[in-house]
């Protein structure tokens, strides 16, 4: 490999992480030593790559970087297509538009047109036939609701059909078996609660911040339920 390609390599590397990474991770990562990694972040500091850390501690892009794509692998080419087919099967349309089109910005910005070779990838996701189609109208209200930290007031009904009314702070919603499941605090239970989405009669955004930054709730929510950051 050619040091260039292999600048690109650590840049893109950098890019999938949130905190300062080691150069012995990144050395791992990429199969070179941790000297390499030290000369090459030198010399793409040099370049004026946005970099930030030291030796020790570790090193991370800033944040807003934009780097141009490179040439996608089969695996990842993969990777992504089926990525974008299981978002169109989760009922949302909204997910599913941007899928589309994330799809077609990056056949757009690499090097190579690969619409023909996304177009001929023969892996595809099942529609589930439990999957209720009726609870689709709900999925994009409660994924605003989470990104935009509101409080949610929902007519639901638990498993035995019982009705009650919440005003929930959601944070997390997970896609599961062609199932919805929203974790939130529940103002009524004080407590952290699971809901189906097909199980909503009715929701509403708020429109008000709920008072609490969702990144706590969410990480209070995995040390109770012990789940990893990457689950």
């Amino acid at each position: 490999m050619s040091r260039t390609g292999r600048l690109f390599l650590l840049m893109d590397a950098m890019r999938g992480y949130r905190r300062p990474v080691t150069a012995a991770r990144l050395a791992e990562q990429l199969g070179v030593s941790e000297r390499t990694i030290y000369r090459d972040i030198q010399t793409l500091s040099g370049l004026g790559a946005p970099l930030e850390g030291e030796a020790g501690v570790g090193y991370m892009l800033r944040a807003g970087f934009f780097l141009p794509p490179l040439m996608f692998g089969a695996d990842e080419l993969e990777a992504l297509v089926l990525g974008a087919r299981w978002v169109r099967r989760q009922g949302d349309e909204a997910l599913a538009a941007a899928a589309n089109n994330a799809l077609a910005k990056i056949a757009a910005a690499s090097p190579k047109d690969l619409r023909d070779d996304m177009a001929e990838t023969s892996l595809w996701v099942p529609l589930y036939q439990d999957q209720d189609s009726a609870s689709d109208i709900h999925v994009r209200p409660v994924r605003e609701a989470i990104r935009y930290q509101h409080r949610l007031r929902m007519a639901y009904q638990d498993e035995h059909g019982k009705p009650s009314e919440r005003v929930v702070w959601p944070f997390a919603l997970a896609f599961m078996e062609g199932k919805r499941l929203l974790a939130a605090w529940c103002e009524l239970r004080m407590a952290f609660r699971h809901f189906r989405i097909d199980r909503i009669a009715q929701v509403e955004s708020l429109g008000v911040r709920y008072p609490a930054r969702r990144s706590d709730l969410l990480k209070t929510w995995r040390q109770q339920h012990n789940l990893r950051e990457d689950s």
